[in-house]
């Protein structure tokens, strides 16, 4: 799938696993799940400075070395600068099991955007970047339409980087920026779900309209949808899942069972239904993630499925 010049593979490598994100992972079990995304034929890594206070991007860098360059597509974060803590703290505080010998610190500026940046050019060892992205910019529109995007159209007009966009976990902003700018991709987290379609009534119609790739990550609902059966203790959005959630995937695993395919293997899907959705990004600790990931893509789903989940109300129609 293509985005402005951009191929994508179908399965995206998300990278904020090997950044240690919630417990650690060995370099050797991060450096073995990039090389089976390799196997695998996955050509699309997504990394950020957020992740690991830059452990993810390092890691995902060294174990791309000597990949052919004009083969994979590399895109990282921008709006969160790493900066030495004053004084160090023995573990980060947001989310990531590292030292907290840095700290980050909004900035959607366009000194800001280039320091970044440079920096990650640095920690992933490469000369360019395919894709950049205002990471996370919610509460700060102004200065990420006023600073960060024309810092980054102009660093796509220099041929520094291939295109850029915004990543977020809503799907409003992302629409306005899709609409306000040039983006070439963005990045919708959690809003292109079998629990969430926020992003159909907004993003998608944008994206339509402008031309801009949409690449789908969160499709599990931080968990929810990971399994055959929601675990009664899973996580929707990072907090306890509401009785009624559980109880609507509980009924959309019955329909998948019916259908001899699994709930995750549907949840991966169904984003990919979208002819404005280039790809869909996992996070990936190691090879038998990778190698359970990239099963689940090539299972594909019975036309019934869709159907019946249509039928029942649990979807909207399909596309």
């Amino acid at each position: 799938m293509t985005g402005r010049g951009l191929r994508f593979s179908r399965l995206g490598f998300g990278a904020a696993v090997i950044g240690n994100l919630y417990r650690a992972t060995s370099d050797e079990d991060a450096r073995a799940a990039v090389d089976a995304a390799w196997a695998a034929g996955i050509r699309y890594f997504d990394t950020a400075p957020h992740y690991g206070l830059g452990l993810s991007e390092r890691r995902l860098g060294a174990a791309l070395a000597g990949r052919p360059r004009g083969e994979y597509v590399l895109s990282t974060k921008v709006g969160r600068l790493l900066v030495p803590a004053d004084p160090p703290r023995p573990k980060d505080d947001g989310g990531f099991d590292v030292p907290g010998d840095h700290t980050r610190v909004w900035d959607f500026s366009r000194d800001g955007i280039m320091r970044s940046i440079e920096s990650s050019l640095e920690r992933l060892g490469v000369g360019h970047l395919d894709l950049v992205y205002v990471h996370d910019p919610d509460n700060h529109w102004r200065e990420a339409i006023d600073g960060a995007v024309p810092a980054l159209s102009d660093l796509r007009d220099q041929g520094v980087i291939g295109g850029f966009g915004a990543g977020m976990n809503q799907s409003a902003m992302l629409a306005r920026f899709v609409r306000e700018s040039d983006m070439d991709t963005v990045m919708i987290a959690g809003r292109l779900t079998l629990l969430d379609q926020s992003a159909l009534a907004d993003l998608l119609p944008a994206a339509r309209e402008r031309g801009t790739a949409v690449v789908a990550a969160g499709v599990f609902n931080s968990g929810l949808l990971s399994r055959q059966r929601p675990a009664d203790d899973a996580k929707f959005d990072y907090e306890p899942v509401p009785p009624d959630i559980l109880a609507r995937a509980h009924a959309i695993a019955d329909v998948c069972e019916r259908h001899g395919c699994t709930l995750p293997a549907v949840a991966v899907a169904y984003p990919l239904q979208f002819p404005e959705v280039a790809s869909v990004v996992l996070g990936m600790r190691s090879r038998e993630q990778v190698e359970q990931n990239a099963a689940l893509v090539a299972a594909g789903v019975p036309p019934g499925v869709w159907a019946e989940l249509a039928d029942q109300a649990l979807l909207p129609a399909t596309p």
